[in-house]
C-alpha cells in the first residue's frame, strides 16, 4: 500500500510540473503581448515615434503596458484599439469576448450554443453512467453500460475543440495593418504547434517541430505504459494477501519499473520543452519578418600604418620599424 501511494504522488509531482511549465509558458507569453501594444492598429490608443515592423512606435523607452479592465472595455466598447493580447485573454477567461471585439456577433451565440449542448449531454451521460454501475454493482455478472461513459467523453471533448476553436477565431479574425505580427505568431504556435512557423513563411521548421512532439509524445505513451506494466506486477509481487508466481521478481520489477519512470519523465520534459522552443521560434522570427540586409555589400582590403599608442615611445624612434608597423586595414559596407 505504501508503494502505491508513493507511486501515485511520483505521478502527480510529473503532471504537476507539467502544469507548472505550461503556466510559467503563458505567463511568458503574458509578458510577450505587451511588447505588441503600443504602435496604431496594435496597442491601447495612439502612439508616435519611429517605424518598428511597419508600425510606429512609442519615442518613450517603456512599451510595456499593465493590464486595466478600463482599456479592456474600451476596446470591448470600440472607444479604443485592442491588442491582440487583449482580446486572446478576454476569449480565455470568457468565451466570446474577442468576437465582440472583432465584430462577429453572430458567432457568440454558435459559441454558447455548442458550449451549452456539449457539457449538457456530457453532464447528463455521464449520470447515466454512474446510474449504470450502481445497478450493476448489485447484480452478479453485470457490467455498466460504457457507451454512456463513451459518449460522455466525445461530448466533453467536442466542448474543449469548440473553446479552442473559438481561440483560434479570434486570432484569425483579428484585424492587422502589418503582414507579421508577433502576436499572432505566437498564439498560432499555443494554440497549434508549427502554425507559427507556417504564419512567418518558414514552412522548413514545421516538419521538424512536429516530428520532435510527435516522438515525445509516442514516448511518453510508450514507457508511461511500460512504467504502469511493471509497476502493476511489482504491486503483485509484494502483496502478501495475493500468491504471486510470474516470471519476473519483485527487484526485477522495482528496476524496471523505476528505469521505465524516469524515462516517462524526460519524455514529458522533452515534449513540454520542444513545445515552448517552437512558441518562442515563432515570436522571435515574426520580429525579424521585416529585418533586411542591404544587397550592396562590400568588403574592403588596403594597406595601412600602424601607429603605436604611446606617443612618447613613437617620438623616440628612428622610423617607421621602430615606432609604426605596416598592416591591412579590412572594411565592410552594409
Amino acid at each position: 500500500m505504501k508503494t502505491k501511494i508513493f507511486e501515485t504522488k511520483q505521478m502527480k509531482s510529473v503532471y504537476k510540473c507539467a502544469i507548472l511549465s505550461l503556466a510559467l509558458l503563458l505567463s511568458f507569453t503574458g509578458e510577450s503581448f505587451a511588447q505588441f501594444q503600443t504602435g496604431s492598429g496594435y496597442g491601447m490608443g495612439s502612439s508616435s515615434g519611429r517605424t518598428v515592423n511597419n508600425q510606429k512606435a512609442r519615442t518613450d523607452t517603456t512599451t510595456e503596458q499593465v493590464f486595466s479592465f478600463k482599456r479592456l472595455f474600451r476596446g470591448l466598447a470600440h472607444k479604443d484599439t485592442m491588442a491582440i493580447g487583449y482580446a486572446f485573454g478576454a476569449s480565455m477567461v470568457v468565451p466570446g469576448l474577442g468576437q465582440v471585439y472583432n465584430r462577429d456577433y453572430w458567432k457568440i451565440p454558435v459559441i454558447y450554443a455548442g458550449l451549452g449542448t456539449t457539457i449538457g449531454l456530457g453532464v447528463h451521460y455521464n449520470n447515466l453512467y454512474k446510474s449504470s454501475v450502481a445497478a450493476a454493482a448489485g447484480i452478479e455478472g453485470a457490467v455498466p453500460d460504457k457507451r454512456y461513459k463513451n459518449i460522455s467523453t466525445a461530448c466533453f471533448v467536442g466542448a474543449g475543440l469548440i473553446y479552442w476553436a473559438q481561440l483560434l477565431d479570434v486570432n484569425i479574425s483579428y484585424k492587422i495593418k502589418t503582414d507579421k505580427a508577433a502576436g499572432k505568431a505566437t498564439i498560432y504556435s499555443i494554440l497549434f504547434p508549427g502554425a507559427g512557423q507556417a504564419y512567418n513563411g518558414e514552412y522548413w521548421k514545421i516538419p521538424i517541430y512536429t516530428g520532435g512532439l510527435t516522438a515525445g509524445i509516442y514516448f511518453w505513451t510508450f514507457y508511461n505504459k511500460q512504467y504502469q506494466r511493471y509497476k502493476r506486477i511489482h504491486n503483485e509481487a509484494t502483496n502478501p494477501d495475493i500468491p504471486y508466481d510470474g516470471p519476473i521478481g519483485a527487484e526485477t520489477a522495482l528496476y524496471y519499473r523505476d528505469s521505465f519512470r524516469r524515462s516517462r519523465d524526460i519524455a514529458v520534459v522533452s515534449t513540454i520543452l520542444v513545445y515552448i522552443l517552437q512558441i518562442i521560434d515563432a515570436n522571435v522570427f515574426s520580429y525579424m519578418a521585416d529585418f533586411e540586409v542591404s544587397d550592396d555589400l562590400a568588403l574592403r582590403l588596403e594597406p595601412a600604418i600602424i601607429s603605436p599608442l604611446n606617443i612618447d615611445f613613437a617620438s623616440t624612434g628612428t622610423g617607421i620599424g621602430m615606432d609604426s608597423a605596416v598592416g591591412l586595414k579590412i572594411g565592410v559596407n552594409f
